[in-house]
C-alpha cells in the first residue's frame, strides 16, 4: 500500500470518528430537567447569551441587535422574556404547560431556568426547544440523549415519587399518618387518653372528656398549621407530659366526673393540637389539598384515639369495671405508673 493509499485510509478513519462527535457538538446549549419529590420540576436551559438573543430576534422578525455587553443582553432576553417562554415547550401528558422563568447571564453565558408544579395525573414528560443552534443534549433526572435543533424529545416516564397525588390519595394518606401517629407512634397522647379512660368507663363521661378534648386539639392544630399561633416545642412538649401527669393524679384523688375535669381535658387538648401540629409540620402539607389533609389527619388522631379507648374497654373495663375491687386493683395502680411516667417525661424534656 503507497503512501497515498495510507494517507487516504487515515483521512477516512479520522472522518468516521469526527462525525459522530460533531453530530452531538455543533450546538452549545445544554439542558438539565429535574423532578422533585415536593411534584415540581426544574428546567435548566445553558447556552450562550447572544446567540440565544440573536435567534430569538430572527424568528420573531425583529431587526438583529449588535454588539451587546453582558448586561445589556440579559436585560433584552427579560424584555423578550413571553418570547422565550414561547419557543420552550413543556408537556406532560402531551398537555402544554406554562411554567415560571428566571433569567442568570454571564459573561459569555445564559441560564434559563423553568420551574412549576408537575400536574396531577402526570405520567411523561416532553421537551422542545426552538432556539436551539444544531445537536443539543438533555438530561432528565441524570439519564442524557440527543436532540436536534427544533425536534420534540420522545416522552419519559416520571416515577412514581414525583407525580402529584390525587385528592383521594391525599385523604387516605393522611388518614394513615392521623392514625398511626396515635397508634402505635403516639405513646404520649396514649397514655393522656387512657387516663381519661380510667377516670370512669361510664359511656357518658367518657364522651365528654373525648368530646373536649378532640374540638380543643382541632382548634390548635389548625390555627397552628394557618400559622395564627406559634408556640416553642421545649414549652408544648413538657407541658403535654406535665398533662399526663396531672390527669393520672387526679384519677387517683377522686373516683367521679368533676365539671372542671371537662374544663382542664379541654385546655389540655389545646397544648397537644399544638403537638400535633408540630408532627404535621415536618411531615408537611400539600397546598393544593391543604384542608383535605388537614381535616384528614385530624379524622385519622380521632379514630386512634377512639381504637385506644375501645380496646382499653375490651380489654378490661367490659368484664371487671362493676367489681368491687376493680378501682383499688386497677385503676389506682394503672394511674400511679401513668402519672409517674409522665412525670418522668417532664423532667426529661424540662431538661433537654
Amino acid at each position: 500500500m503507497g503512501v497515498v493509499h495510507v494517507r487516504a485510509l487515515i483521512a477516512l478513519v479520522a472522518l468516521a470518528v469526527a462525525m459522530p462527535m460533531a453530530a452531538h457538538e455543533i450546538g452549545t446549549t445544554e439542558v438539565d430537567a429535574t423532578f422533585h419529590r415536593d411534584h415540581k420540576y426544574t428546567i435548566d436551559v445553558l447556552s450562550g447569551a447572544q446567540t440565544t438573543l440573536h435567534k430569538l430576534e430572527r424568528i420573531s422578525g425583529r431587526p438583529r441587535s449588535g454588539s451587546l455587553t453582558t448586561a445589556q443582553t440579559e436585560a433584552q432576553l427579560r424584555t423578550n422574556a413571553p418570547r422565550l417562554l414561547d419557543a420552550m415547550e413543556i408537556r406532560f401528558n402531551g398537555k402544554r404547560v406554562r411554567p415560571a422563568l428566571s433569567i442568570d447571564g454571564s459573561d459569555t453565558r445564559v441560564r434559563l431556568r423553568l420551574s412549576g408544579d408537575i400536574p396531577k395525573g402526570a405520567s411523561t414528560f416532553s421537551w422542545r426547544y426552538a432556539l436551539a443552534s444544531g445537536s443539543y443534549s438533555l438530561s432528565v433526572d441524570g439519564a442524557r440523549v440527543w436532540l436536534d435543533a427544533d425536534a420534540t424529545s420522545t416522552p419519559f416516564p416520571l416515577s412514581r415519587e414525583v407525580i402529584p397525588p390525587t385528592r383521594l390519595e391525599i385523604i387516605q394518606g393522611y388518614l394513615f399518618l392521623g392514625f398511626t401517629h396515635i397508634l402505635p407512634d403516639g405513646i404520649d397522647h396514649i397514655l393522656f387518653v387512657l387516663g381519661m379512660f380510667l377516670l370512669t368507663a361510664k359511656l357518658r363521661d367518657v364522651l365528654a372528656q373525648v368530646t373536649a378534648f378532640t374540638i380543643a386539639h382541632s382548634i390548635t392544630l389548625g390555627l397552628t398549621m394557618y400559622g395564627a399561633v406559634s408556640v416553642s416545642p421545649r414549652v408544648v412538649e413538657p407541658a403535654i407530659a406535665l398533662s399526663i401527669a396531672y390527669i393520672a393524679i387526679e384519677n387517683v384523688m377522686t373516683s367521679h366526673l368533676k365539671p372542671w375535669r371537662v374544663a382542664i381535658v379541654f385546655c389540655f387538648g389545646l397544648l397537644h393540637g399544638m403537638g400535633f401540629a408540630g408532627v404535621l409540620k415536618e411531615l408537611g402539607l400539600p397546598r393544593s389539598e391543604f384542608l383535605p389533609a388537614l381535616v384528614s389527619f385530624n379524622v385519622g388522631v380521632e379514630a386512634g384515639q377512639l381504637t385506644v379507648i375501645a380496646t382499653a374497654f375490651v380489654l378490661v373495663a367490659y368484664w371487671w369495671q362493676h367489681k368491687p375491687w376493680y378501682r383499688q386493683r386497677f385503676v389506682v395502680p394503672a394511674s400511679m405508673i401513668i402519672g409517674a411516667i409522665g412525670l418522668f417525661w417532664t423532667v426529661q424534656r424540662v431538661m433537654s
